[in-house]
């Protein structure tokens, strides 16, 4: 038992505010004392609540509104005796009739020395029983507050009336769809999902005000007090109360911590406050972990408890609807459909023919996720049916996993035609998927602390599921129209459904999630009847799903022979078919935000590549010169209705094979007709256009201009100033000392080619900046988003000699951030070295660049150049974290 100082010991009067704030203070102490030596939160919130009780009871006292027929009630959490320490103290003053001059005097007094008081946020509304009324009925939260008012002091004979008039202003029906509906827009703005990387543990799904649902919902209906006397009606069991209680306390605890850090009413597990709290929990770094293990882990936790609240509060929502609302509608008549011995259609959902069904016959725990994923009628489970699952998923053994019977189920599930997402989704939040794969069960909840994955690992699984599944549909084949041809052509769907199923599975176990999942799956696939063959198939996707996007994305893929390099790892159109679609799948699983117009381009132009190397033979060597001659006729077919072939070649001879080599017919076309057309023009040619293959997003920028030592550094600069990021660069210097830039980039704000303004901005900007090199522009100073500061990403730069074009190969790997690409172009420019192409990556809050490089001479750096400047670039890296780990 919590017992605080009591206020009419430590204060005579209530005119002597710096008293009672004195007592608060001393109370706050307390609390936090018997926190500390481990009472439980709740006590803690209750004897919180217990204090302003006292407090406002005294005052009410002191100002003689005791001596009126008014009432004092607490809403709100106040109102459930939730009170954390920067909480909202709600309260009600009600009355039967308009305040008399006097009373508005009293209460205008009550009202002045609350806000005196330290420690408290009141929030007050003073309403007769006739307002009430009014208001309950028009606005859905006062309607709520008054289920849960709490009479503090005043006219007793007043605390029945709150929830009269909410009886009498709401129908169970109309206040349970309307609590609905407030809810799912709730969930809405949390974008209806538990794993939000910053979750908001009062407002988000699965938290605390999904389980104040589950309360305000049956309180309105039986009239009860607390959750607890819920039990003894049937609503709800002891084991589910348990559940609730428990997840409730762990957020309650959560919240308790961010008013501290906070000290104000802040929900919101920022990233700001997560590694703080998380080793309130406990969650601290050991020697062998790497530095966010004990965010992830801590977060795990948060996960999870969200999803079973969010599953509890599903489920008992619909037990109140099949069971209370329903069943009272005018003329309802319930409609029963036997689907078989097991199961029946009870108005659309599925039921269980008797409560044994799942003790008796086992298999039935899958049989009825094959139902919900082939049958597109069927709306849902029933409550009670529900209950039933969910304790008949813990008997899942391995016995049960070794039964063939079950495995034939579980792989009719996989194969669905329908529903498959969703069937999964429900076979997770229900416990079944966890239990059949244990592997599963273990990434559930797991969060990896980066901007890249925004959902945990068994949600981004899942997810993965989902899109592969819509490449069959109509609707989504214009969004990916070639990886849609692909997937509808593949033979064998659930090899690919398995793979993704499996091709994250290990992550958190430490060592390679591919190959330890790859192991995990061939098992799997041995359980349930594959071949070997097949088995083989399923553990390369998983070992290799990263390969494709990071060869597209990190590799020149203009280059023949990294497409050869690629063709050849895969090595036949059926392992190129189920990665490509694979990958594809995968990225806009990890990342929405990742996925535009110029990745698909990426994968797209990568995939048909590859597909030509292999079905020309992959035992043919790459014919540069055929490619360059190749290239050389188509564009000079679309040049010479306007120009003669002498002035083409007089153009193209000023250039090198590697420039014919790696740049489309299109673009050679489209730079010479520039080039001519600028004719002997001294001043900078700046060309703008929509890219062909990249489509909407990606804008092309090509330069051709005098070359000079911070070409690079000054051009980056400009499109930052642009708010334009860049993609690819490829960096050509014709024999007569003229660069031809051309710089891919995507525009933050999507108007540039559709802004001729400010399209024209840019070419101007950059005009200028070339032409005058000895006027550096300099990095606009940008604020550092908050959220970067958060991560302590190590930087890394990696120095290579690539023989074949002997250039030096620049890998860097660090925290992205406003201007990073300008600062690195800075450093290679004081460095003295051209940039002849880069690869730009950002993944989440990482950058992870390529240059390629020489000396001014286009000789490549030495091996002891290479490491001196690798040291000088990680260093100035190094000073760059530093800055924005301490920016405000």
């Amino acid at each position: 038992m919590i017992k605080t100082a009591p206020l009419l010991e430590n204060v005579d009067h209530a005119n002597d505010i710096q008293a009672i704030n004195q007592w608060r203070q001393t109370v706050e102490m307390q609390l936090d004392q018997y926190y500390a030596i481990g009472h439980p939160i709740r006590d803690i919130l209750r004897a919180r609540a217990c204090s302003i009780d006292e407090a406002l009871h005294f005052l009410w006292t002191h100002v003689g509104l005791d001596q009126t027929p008014l009432s004092l009630f607490a809403v709100g959490g106040y109102g459930r005796r939730e009170m954390l320490p920067c909480s909202d103290v709600d309260t009600m003053i009600l009355s039967e009739q308009d305040l008399s001059a006097d009373q508005e005097s009293m209460v205008s007094t009550f009202i002045s020395l609350l806000w005196d008081v330290g420690h408290l946020k009141p929030g007050i509304s003073v309403r007769t029983i006739k307002t009430c009324f009014e208001q309950a009925a028009a606005d859905l939260t006062i309607a709520t507050t008054l289920i849960e008012a709490r009479l503090i002091c005043g006219n007793p004979q007043l605390a029945k009336w709150p929830r009269r008039i909410v009886s009498q202003t709401w129908t169970d029906k109309t206040f349970y769809d309307a609590k609905v509906q407030e809810q799912a827009d709730r969930h809405a703005q949390h974008n209806n999902t538990e794993s939000n990387l910053e979750p908001d543990i009062k407002n988000a799904p699965g938290g605390i005000r999904d389980i104040n649902q589950i309360g305000w919902i049956a309180k309105r209906h039986f009239r009860v007090n607390r959750i607890y006397d819920l039990v003894h009606l049937g609503f709800i069991s002891e084991f589910e109360l348990g559940v609730l209680e428990e997840s409730e306390s762990f957020l309650w605890e959560i919240r308790d911590h961010l008013h501290r850090l906070t000290n104000r009413d802040e929900n919101r597990l920022l990233f700001d406050y997560q590694r703080e709290i998380a080793a309130k929990f406990g969650y601290v770094k050991q020697d062998d972990q790497h530095p966010n293990y004990p965010i992830e882990q801590f977060m795990r936790r948060y996960y999870r408890t969200a999803q079973q609240v969010s599953t509890l509060n599903e489920m008992l929502l619909a037990y109140f609807n099949e069971s209370v609302i329903t069943p009272r509608l005018p003329n309802y008549e319930r409609q029963i459909e036997h689907v078989n011995e097991h199961f029946k259609l009870v108005d659309g959902k599925l039921a269980v023919q008797h409560h044994k069904i799942f003790s008796e016959k086992p298999s039935a725990i899958l049989e009825i996720f094959y139902i919900l994923a082939n049958r597109p009628d069927v709306k849902g489970i029933r409550a009670r049916t529900l209950r039933l699952l969910i304790l008949a998923a813990k008997r899942i053994d391995q016995n049960y996993r070794a039964n063939p019977v079950h495995q034939a189920l579980f792989m009719s599930i996989i194969r669905s035609q329908h529903r498959l997402y969703e069937t999964m989704l429900a076979m997770k939040r229900y416990g079944v998927l966890g239990n059949y794969i244990p592997a599963f069960g273990q990434i559930m909840g797991l969060m990896q602390y980066d901007l890249f994955h925004i959902y945990t690992v068994d949600a981004h699984t899942l997810l993965l599921i989902r899109n592969l599944n819509r490449f069959k549909e109509p609707e989504f084949a214009k969004d990916f129209p070639v990886v849609s041809s692909v997937f509808q052509r593949l033979l064998r769907r659930d090899i690919v459904m398995l793979a993704a199923l499996f091709h994250d599975i290990a992550k958190g176990r430490g060592g390679d999630h591919s190959e330890l999942g790859a192991m995990d799956a061939i098992e799997f696939c041995r359980m349930h009847g594959f071949s070997e063959r097949e088995c083989n198939l399923v553990a390369w996707l998983i070992q290799n799903h990263l390969f494709m996007s990071l060869t597209a994305q990190k590799k020149d893929i203009s280059d023949p022979d990294v497409v050869m390099n690629f063709a050849e790892k895969l090595g036949d159109m059926e392992h190129l078919n189920y990665l490509y679609t694979l990958t594809v799948a995968d990225i806009n699983a990890t990342n929405p935000k990742l996925w535009n117009t110029w990745r698909s381009s990426l994968m797209r132009q990568l995939f048909i590549q590859a597909r030509d190397v292999i079905r020309i033979g992959l035992d043919r060597p790459v014919d540069y010169q055929m490619h360059i001659e190749e290239n050389k006729f188509t564009a000079s077919e679309l040049l010479v209705k306007d120009f003669s072939l002498d002035q083409v070649e007089k153009v193209w001879q000023e250039l090198g094979d590697e420039y014919f080599l790696k740049e489309s017919a299109d673009e050679i076309a489209w730079h010479t007709r520039a080039i001519l057309q600028h004719g002997d023009n001294p001043e900078p040619l700046v060309m703008i256009r929509g890219h062909r293959r990249a489509a909407q997003d990606a804008v092309q920028i090509f330069i051709y201009t005098q070359d000079q030592p911070n070409l690079f550094a000054t051009t980056v600069t400009v499109l930052d100033r642009m708010n334009l990021d860049v993609q690819d660069a490829r960096i050509i210097t014709a024999e007569k000392a003229f660069s031809l830039d051309t710089y891919m980039v995507l525009d933050r704000f999507g108007t540039l080619l559709a802004d001729p303004e400010r399209e024209q901005m840019l070419k101007d900007a950059l005009i200028h900046a070339l032409s005058t090199p000895e006027q550096y522009p300099g990095l606009l100073q940008r604020r550092i988003p908050r959220i970067l500061r958060h991560f302590d990403i190590e930087n890394t730069v990696d120095i290579t000699l690539n023989g074949a074009l002997l250039q030096n190969m620049v890998e860097i790997s660090t925290l992205d951030h406003p201007g990073l690409l300008a600062k690195i172009g800075g450093l290679f420019m004081m460095q003295g070295l051209d940039i002849h192409s880069a690869r730009i990556a950002t993944l989440g809050e990482r950058a992870e660049d390529i240059f390629f490089v020489t000396k001014k001479d286009a000789v490549p750096m030495s091996a002891e150049e290479s490491q001196l400047f690798a040291e000088q670039l990680k260093a100035a890296l190094d000073e760059a974290s530093h800055q924005i780990a301490h920016s405000h």
